[in-house]
């Protein structure tokens, strides 16, 4: 199906308004929204070059390639070192803590003082700008794995944690999202159009000038403590939209990509419980056990108690373990529907009491009746633990009653194990037909189905299952 036109999408945005707005670039767009996209058109030999942004491509690989080559002459000095984790453990949270939980989810609020702190580190971190970042990845939690998703793991994994910033992708094809609050915020606005200042500034100067005026390592702070500091945040930050879509569990949600595991969470600064990150966007944690990993989550909640974030949002409990059971039984039921529970009762053949007995002492075949289903036992005769005569004495007859303690009270596994035998349904016995008479005519019947409609028949209510009533006294 082709995409529809952007005149056709226009008008079908207004006419069902969603509460989004186009995106509009505080600075001058150096593309046409009216041509033909370069992404549009396959990459030959010849314009391979054109589908590639530079820019990005400069910042994320051709630096940091300078900075490990340059580090070959120059030693890292301990001082140095020391700096270059505090400062990349600083500039990490400015993306978890301020892009991603404050500005792009919303998450908490904060002070002033707070937000211009994380716009600064941000900064450091080389991402883009706020207004940039949490627009791309607003688009990407309403648009989750589809082709609207700016970094959709769909694409492939490399796609997801690199691929999306080294090629140019066509704005048109983004999903839309609404940054009117981010418009509405002068750090924001400031840091957008001040943004290569900002990161000069931070990334670069900053760190040389700490380590340089500080122990006299001019060189080491510019490349330790800048541009590898930088490779590292921003490798352990994609590592968000591609690893975090495909190593892990899903324990409340499977329909999309994100999981959650602890070595994603170890990189990244604890945006590693992914899973729960997109079922609940706007909790200011990714991990709610006290024993998983979130440094970010523990800063955010230092901050609450000094003053400088206040409102922090969490889903309620209730909704959350709604959210965990409910994926539980969905494996659950994927696990089930796997198993052989028997041929359902409203797909038996009713079979005349005169029939069975035939079938059962002419034709050789071992047919017994419990509740008013008819079981072929035969291949399990010589396994039966009862032995074979007691299971021998009972084919052709009614064995209700034997079976369900009159001889023996038979287990749960029993059960189960006679309603992969079943062939018929008696007529008239024990309910049986009556009740599939009642399926068939659309009446009120009661039974439960799994999360994906099929009839789940639980411990103890299988229907060969009868409970005997309790003797009554002799009388005196």
């Amino acid at each position: 199906m082709s995409e529809p036109s952007s005149a056709a999408a226009k008008a079908q945005a207004e006419a069902f308004p969603d509460g989004t707005t186009e995106y509009k670039p505080l600075r001058k767009a150096n593309y046409a929204l009216d041509k033909v996209h370069i992404s549009d058109t396959p990459m030959t030999l010849s314009n391979w070059h054109k589908h590639v942004d530079w820019l990005n491509t400069t910042f994320i690989i051709f630096i940091p390639m300078i900075g490990f080559i340059s580090a070959y002459w120059i030693p890292l000095q301990f001082y140095t070192a020391i700096f270059s984790v505090i400062y990349y453990f600083n500039t990490g949270l400015g993306i978890t803590a301020g892009y991603h939980r404050l500005w792009a989810h919303t998450s908490y609020k904060a002070t002033t003082p707070l937000k211009i702190y994380l716009a600064a580190v941000g900064a450091g971190a080389v991402e883009g700008s706020i207004r940039w970042w949490s627009k791309e990845h607003r688009a990407h939690h309403r648009y989750t794995d589809t082709v609207k998703d700016p970094y959709s793991v769909r694409k492939g994994l490399l796609y997801s944690h690199i691929g999306w910033m080294v090629f140019k992708q066509n704005p048109k094809r983004k999903g839309r999202t609404d940054i009117t609050d981010l418009n509405e915020d002068p750090i924001v606005v400031w840091q957008h159009r001040n943004y290569l200042k900002s990161v000069i500034s931070m990334a670069l100067v900053f760190p040389t000038l700490v380590c340089g005026l500080g122990w006299g390592d001019w060189l080491g702070g510019f490349i330790y403590g800048g541009i590898l500091r930088i490779c590292f945040v921003q490798q352990a930050t994609f590592c968000v939209n591609s690893l975090a879509h495909w190593l892990g569990d899903q324990p409340f949600d499977d329909r999309n990509s994100p999981r959650d595991h602890v070595i994603t969470a170890l990189v990244t600064l604890g945006e590693g419980y992914h899973n729960f990150h997109h079922e609940f966007p706007s909790d200011f944690r990714n991990a709610i056990e006290w024993w998983q990993y979130d440094p970010t989550k523990w800063m955010i909640c230092l901050w609450k108690y000094t003053g400088l974030a206040y409102d922090l949002k969490q889903f309620r409990a209730n909704e959350i373990e709604k959210g965990r059971v409910q994926q539980m039984q969905k494996k659950l039921d994927q696990k089930r529907s796997t198993l052989d529970w028997g041929t359902p009762l409203e797909q038996l053949p009713v079979i005349s009491w005169d029939d069975f007995v035939d079938d059962a002492k002419n034709k050789g075949k071992a047919l017994i009746a419990i509740a008013g289903v008819i079981h072929d036992v035969g291949d399990f005769i010589k396994d039966h633990p009862g032995g074979k005569a007691l299971i021998t004495s009972a084919i052709g007859k009614d064995a209700t009653a034997i079976f369900n303690g009159g001889v023996y009270n038979h287990s749960n596994a029993a059960h189960n194990l006679l309603s992969t035998m079943r062939v018929g349904v008696l007529r008239g016995g024990c309910e049986v037909e009556i009740w599939k008479r009642a399926q068939f005519e659309n009446k009120d019947v009661t039974y439960t189905n799994d999360s994906s409609g099929q009839r789940i028949v639980r411990a103890g209510a299988q229907v060969t299952k009868l409970v005997q009533p309790g003797a009554s006294a002799d009388a005196a």
